[in-house]
């Protein structure tokens, strides 16, 4: 029997430079979502993978579906592979494809995957495209340990989706409702050393305010939508306050948060402005469900929209994504998440909540256990995530990878 973490190591030192190019491959084209067009992306990532010896499903989103969530084209990606009798776990492996837009104020090429002092720099080499190559490669560490005679039973699937920046609706959403996987344990994409174990919600509404257009000269002959706005917004900022007394049990979870992220309305200097909408962010502590907070915020609204009667107001749900909690069933996977890190990271890696979210309550709203874990720098400040020259320490990548297989290792056959 082969010494099991010394084959480990040496195929992936072995396969180092192939992984990296496939990850550079993976950031050369563009995902943003918006808008959405996530399609080419997909296409591009299957033929990759099959270029690597691994059968690819591909799932394409119904397009009605699709435009229902905001975008404009997605093919969810599904990798099996048993090993053993196939007895044993069913470990799925989630990282998305989407990516925010590039942004202003990159020195790099966005989609260049340029390497510099052994960082690689573009956006989504870090978030989460880098997981897909984490995942794909300790998949194929696993087919390596099954040459050498090392038993494992179990099965590993890799589902790489779409729609995690708009929710995760058509991602994993879609792919537990339709019953194209039915997991028993899951490992999402990471973007720190940490292992995540619970992370905030997410709840976005619009506001329309609706008045009466007018011209400046006469403005009481109409209904100005920005005071009434700017009244619900005053009323808005005012009780957000009280949030920083709601403190999460979760370390680091902190308190909600609210943000109004976007505003837009009127017509022109001159004129009474007829409607003005804005958009806002909640975001839910793990203690939290999001049908009492939005009943809450809409109240909030309607309380200080009285004070316009003459103005509509209308509050749309734009976006919901229940936070993520531990769930039983868990601690195993945690456990192992961890003390792999601590060893290969050579410092302590403890696992804790994030005050992020992500597309991982898709699994957990059915009783499947989710942790978070995969290539990232030390934190998420250090990958630029999010924002210009988003970046990657590729020695990172190979660490990461070693962590993620040793734990399905463990898994698969039944060791502590």
């Amino acid at each position: 029997m082969p010494d099991r973490d010394a084959t480990i190591a040496a195929f992936l030192d072995a396969q180092r430079g192939r992984q990296q190019a496939f990850l550079a491959e993976l950031v050369k084209v563009p995902s943003d979502n918006p808008p959405g067009d996530c399609r080419p992306h997909a296409e591009r990532a299957a033929e990759l993978l099959e270029g690597l010896g691994l059968e690819v499903e591909r799932h394409p989103v119904p397009d009605d579906q699709v435009r229902a969530n905001g975008m404009v084209s997605a093919t969810n990606l599904v990798v099996r592979r048993r090993f053993g009798e196939g007895t044993g776990p069913v470990v799925a492996l989630n990282a998305h494809g989407d990516v925010v837009p590039p942004g202003e104020g990159w020195t790099k090429d966005p989609y260049g995957a340029e390497v510099v002092d052994g960082r690689m720099y573009g956006r989504g080499v870090a978030v989460s495209k880098s997981d897909f190559a984490t995942y794909a490669w300790a998949l194929l560490a696993l087919e390596e340990l099954e040459r050498q005679g090392v038993p494992l039973n179990g099965t590993v699937e890799l589902h790489l989706t779409y729609d995690e920046e708009a929710g995760g609706n058509i991602g994993p959403g879609s792919l537990m409702r339709e019953g194209v996987s039915k997991p028993d344990l899951v490992i999402g994409a990471g973007f720190s050393y940490a292992v995540v174990t619970a992370h905030n919600g997410c709840l976005h509404l619009e506001v329309q305010v609706d008045g009466r257009s007018a011209h400046a000269a006469m403005p009481f002959t109409g209904v100005d939508a920005l005071e009434a706005a700017t009244g619900i917004l005053s009323a808005l900022y005012d009780w957000r306050r009280g949030l920083s007394g709601r403190v999460s049990a979760v370390p680091g979870i902190g308190s909600p948060q609210l943000t109004v992220g976007l505003i837009k309305g009127g017509i022109n200097t001159n004129v009474v402005p007829d409607r003005v909408t804005f958009r806002l962010d909640r975001r839910m502590i793990p203690e939290e469900r999001s049908k009492e907070v939005e009943a809450e915020l809409r109240s909030v609204i309607a309380e200080a929209a009285e004070a316009f009667p003459d103005a509509r107001i209308e509050v749309r749900r734009i976006l919901v994504v229940e936070p993520l909690a531990p769930l039983p069933g868990g601690e195993r996977v945690t456990e192992l998440l961890c003390r792999h890190a601590s060893e290969i990271m050579g410092e302590p890696v403890r696992h804790k909540g994030v005050p992020l979210y992500t597309d991982a309550p898709h699994y957990a709203s059915l009783g499947i256990p989710v942790v978070l874990y995969g290539a990232g720098p030390r934190s998420i400040e250090e990958a630029n995530a999010h924002r210009a020259d988003e970046r990657l320490p590729l020695a990172d990548l190979r660490k990461a990878t070693e962590v993620v297989t040793l734990t399905l290792a463990d898994l698969l056959a039944g060791r502590r």
